[in-house]
């Protein structure tokens, strides 16, 4: 074990506690849940090879129950959810008998970066394995879902082979590495933060000192903020020291759910080539001091809260990086944010054209199509954006491309509604929701496209299908957490509790808060699109003037022109 590798405890950080949570640093190493123990009892990424040489043999029913709902997470395999199963039924049922025998696969692609054979290979997979179903995360995954566990090998040959993995797509270790999806072509990007992705993807990512953290780590490392830095456990994003000139900021502890919190800046300023010596080091001290005791206090956001930025950056520095860091400034925001839907000029003189599917919502055949497109109008790269985007890079005639995008229901010029709206997997294939999300979802953007016809108002809507926040309930301009409601008869139906106003700080002028919550403020499922649309003309009418905000306004709306 190296020094770095250590579980320091230093005697500031022992008095300042009282009582422990499981902390390795302190001495607490005696697993306290049943994820603890099955953690502990071995490295969860050693199930691979179980994977491998039995279970793909075996079949489902052969499979361990900690591997099966516990170690397999490592490996991006989690049993989707049993069809016909209603919300009702998600909190009540166990476990086995709320899944079926298939799986949801999630790829990871760091970055969000693509190439057409890496494109071509998520098809073929998609459509020989997983029933030709593919969604864009807004994470900047790609989720595939029916997959058998016979196939999962043969699967991850085909992906290993042209460069992608799912290694720790799921599970308490570092998650996809989130970062610009127009690093290195951008024209206003500084610095590329591309290789300090590829130094933590490779050095990291798979590393057994790192794979029994306390509960998920998700990171964001980019130049433009063009990223939801804000909602990461740790993130660098792009600042400009006035004397040393351009380097990263780092945030620590965002995260929502359940209890959601904002990463607060830790007023620093790291160079380039010292952005992954201090993502690890921000790694090994959640490991080593994060809350292990309770699984909804285990995030790194915890700790954060109840230390403060100042003990944060004490202990980083005195335990993990054994020197100082230097203080840095705050970012410089955009106008507008960024979230490169259209066609966008390049540094070297091409362009790159961003679309959007409806929810992020693809398929197999779709992505085939999406590559061989990527090859006749470009270089075959393409980029996935953390709002269930894509982009194709390095086109030199964007018209034609645009064209035949449209074709494959891809929109580089969409309605604000379908540029705006995300939605999470929702009932169809995910064991904890409560409500259906994605059809829901495109059937409210066809709905409200139709009402608004031209219209240019932008409301983001993020559509979530139980407490946990996947598709950022609280950060929206209209965020709906997915819960059964009462219906106009008084049985319970899908419907939605509503949060409005909330935002992260991706622009000048923008202050990153979570929506209002009014009592009692919720709308059955059916009733989803007049409610958006009475809101939104309330909004439209009563804003004071053209540059007031959806956030400004539900800030100070009476409570009546809400509802």
């Amino acid at each position: 074990m190296t020094e770095t590798d250590a579980t320091p405890a230093s005697a500031a950080a022992r008095s300042a506690d009282r009582r422990t949570e499981g902390q390795w640093a302190m001495g607490e190493r005696a697993p306290l849940n049943a994820n603890e123990q099955f953690k502990q009892h071995e490295d969860p990424l050693k199930v691979r090879e179980r994977i491998e040489q039995v279970y793909s043999r075996t079949g489902f029913s052969g499979i361990d129950p900690d591997d099966l709902r516990g170690r397999f997470r490592w490996w991006g395999l989690y049993t989707q959810r049993k069809p016909g199963i209603d919300g009702g039924r998600t909190a009540v049922l166990a476990p086995e008998e709320l899944e079926d025998e298939h799986f949801m696969l999630r790829v990871r692609v760091d970055g969000g970066r693509l190439d057409a054979a890496q494109l071509r290979t998520v098809a073929d997979v998609s459509m020989r394995f997983a029933r030709n179903t593919a969604d864009i995360t807004d994470r900047q995954n790609i989720q595939l879902h029916w997959v058998r566990i016979e196939d999962v090998p043969a699967i991850w040959r085909r992906l290993e082979a042209v460069g992608l993995s799912t290694t720790e797509a799921c599970g308490d270790c570092p998650r996809v590495i989130v970062g610009s999806p127009v690093a290195g072509v951008a024209a206003a990007e500084v610095l590329d933060a591309t290789p300090a992705v590829e130094e933590i993807v490779a050095r990291y990512v798979g590393d057994a000192s790192l794979s029994n953290l306390p509960r998920k780590f998700k990171s964001a490392v980019s130049w433009l903020p063009d990223v939801p830095y804000q909602v990461n456990d740790v993130a660098f994003l792009g600042v400009v020291h006035p004397e040393l000139g351009p380097g990263f900021g780092l945030w620590v502890g965002g995260g929502l759910s359940t209890q959601p919190m904002l990463a607060q800046p830790v007023g620093v300023w790291v160079p380039l080539a010292e952005v992954p010596e201090v993502w690890v080091a921000v790694a090994r001290l959640f490991r080593d001091y994060g809350y292990r005791r309770l699984r909804h206090r285990a995030r790194l956001k915890f700790l954060v809260a109840d230390w403060g930025v100042e003990r944060f950056r004490a202990v980083l520095e005195d335990e993990y990086l054994h020197r100082r860091l230097l203080d840095g400034p705050p970012p410089l925001l955009p106008g507008l944010p960024l979230d490169h839907i259209g066609v966008h000029p390049q540094r070297d003189g091409r362009s790159y054209v961003g679309a959007a599917p409806v929810v992020g919502r693809l398929s197999g055949s779709r992505l085939a199509a999406l590559a061989d497109a990527a090859e006749t109008h470009g270089s075959g790269r393409v980029r996935l954006t953390p709002y269930q985007k894509l982009l194709v890079l390095d086109v030199v005639d964007p018209e034609p491309l645009v064209r035949e995008l449209r074709g494959l229901g891809l929109e580089a010029e969409p309605s604000s509604w379908r540029r705006d709206t995300m939605a999470c997997t929702g009932i169809e294939y995910c064991k904890l929701a409560i409500v259906e999300t994605k059809e829901r979802a495109a059937g409210l953007v066809a709905e409200l496209e139709r009402r608004f016809d031209g219209s240019p108002v932008r409301l983001t809507v993020n559509v979530n299908g139980c407490p946990n926040s996947c598709a950022r309930t609280q950060v929206a301009d209209i965020g709906l957490k997915g819960q059964l409601v009462n219906g106009p008869d008084g049985s319970q139906v899908e419907g939605f509790q509503v949060h409005l106003g909330g935002g992260l700080a991706l622009a000048q002028d923008e202050q990153g808060g979570f929506g209002r919550k009014l009592r009692g403020l919720k709308t059955t499922a059916d009733e989803l699109p007049d409610y958006v649309d009475r809101l939104t003309r309330r909004y439209l009418a009563g804003r004071h003037g053209d540059t007031e905000t959806f956030a400004q306004w539900a800030e100070r709306a009476p409570d009546e022109e809400l509802r």
